[in-house]
């Protein structure tokens, strides 16, 4: 049976505002400005919708919003200006610090991240310059080094996922200029004198799982996307609750866009298939948008959320929003951004200090989707 005509449309458009605004992103990082009406131009689409994203964007603390257009949060230099020519960072009377924040392109899930480093700088009086990271080890290495020649005196890190290659990548973080804090991320061997903050991903699966075994099932599946950096986080965190609670190891689904994991409607097609024939009964699956799909093709099918299928989300970004509003294990994205930001000043106000690696344990919210009442179980 096809999926349901009105949720791939919603989709869709998700989709396509996610493309625009990594477009509107990198035309402003690329050119300092832009206006909405060149822009919209350029891109083929309407001056009205153009400007929707541009004030999404600026709300979500990634550039300035402007009349007519947009601009950088922080001036910065072309690729092709060296090194000595880079534009020192102003540091305004009153601040003590410029701190570098390095972001993945587009993506929900940072900038509640970006918020709170934001809220923890305004606090401390330290100014941030946010740049978003390319998909190549050099285009980092480049940006990085263009915020350290700028006079940047410490640098977040929040890189793109799957930064190939690894062992390269590791090797250049272990040898930075400057104090740096992983966010979101985790370190291997290499880690050298890199201080970390990240949600306990694998202690909120757990959760997830604990709190599902709690509701009387035996079997919790997992689906997620392969691509995800957490996702072998939740994958371990998931195996382990298994294994110390006795239960039955449910089915692992991966989605993926490339390689060779399956893409999405096939994994939901599987997901369906296994509920009808009765071999899942609950499911953790990453991220919102997912769930929120699953649960529209399942009913679409004639099976019912908590009844057939008992689902627990992981992110909590739009979870609340879904028809069967979803019980959500939600990471501490502000707390994380609030804690790099501290452990960064903490470094540079006193260099001795010792290193840290913070997990943040992650809180489950119920809602509608799991069949419990609504409690909090953390």
């Amino acid at each position: 049976m096809k999926n349901d005509p009105s949720l791939v449309i919603e989709r869709g458009l998700k989709v396509l505002a996610n493309e625009r605004r990594e477009a509107i992103l990198r035309a402003v990082e690329r050119q300092g400005s832009i206006t909405v009406k060149a822009l919209a131009e350029e891109m083929g689409v309407s001056a009205v919708t153009l400007r929707q994203d541009v004030r999404e964007l600026a709300g979500q603390g990634l550039l300035n919003r402007v009349h007519g257009g947009a601009t950088a949060l922080a001036p910065d230099a072309s690729a092709s200006v060296p090194a000595e020519a880079s534009a020192p960072v102003p540091v305004p009377a009153g601040e003590k610090y410029a701190v570098g924040l390095v972001v993945p392109p587009g993506g929900y899930y940072y900038a509640e991240v970006i918020r709170g480093v934001q809220n923890a700088a305004r606090a401390r009086g330290v100014r941030v310059v946010l740049t978003v990271s390319g998909e190549s080890l050099a285009e980092n290495q480049e940006q990085v080094r263009r915020l350290v020649a700028g006079g940047i005196d410490s640098l977040l890190l929040m890189l793109h996922p799957g930064l190939r290659p690894l062992e390269e990548a590791e090797q250049w973080l272990s040898t930075l200029e400057v104090p740096a804090v992983l966010v979101e991320r985790r370190a291997g061997i290499q880690a050298g004198r890199l201080e970390q903050v990240a949600s306990d991903h694998a202690y909120g699966a757990a959760l997830a799982v604990r709190h599902l075994a709690g509701l009387g099932h035996d079997k919790v599946a997992l689906v997620a996307r392969i691509e995800s950096p957490n996702t072998a986080l939740l994958s371990a965190g998931h195996a382990e609750a298994v294994k110390t609670m006795g239960l039955t190891p449910g089915p692992e689904f991966l989605i993926s866009t490339t390689g060779d994991a399956a893409p999405a409607d096939a994994r939901f097609e599987e997901v369906v298939r296994a509920v009808e024939s009765g071999e899942v009964r609950a499911a953790l699956v990453h991220n919102d948008i997912d769930a929120i799909a699953l649960v529209g093709i399942l009913r679409a099918r004639g099976l019912r959320v908590p009844e057939d299928l008992a689902v627990v989300t992981y992110d909590d970004e739009v979870a609340e929003l879904s028809d069967v509003p979803l019980t959500a294990v939600a990471p501490p994205k502000q707390a994380v951004g609030a804690w790099a930001l501290d452990l960064a000043v903490r470094r540079l106000s006193d260099p001795a200090t010792p290193l840290a690696e913070i997990l943040l344990r992650p809180e489950l919210r119920v809602r509608a989707s799991c069949g419990a009442d609504r409690r909090s179980d953390a």
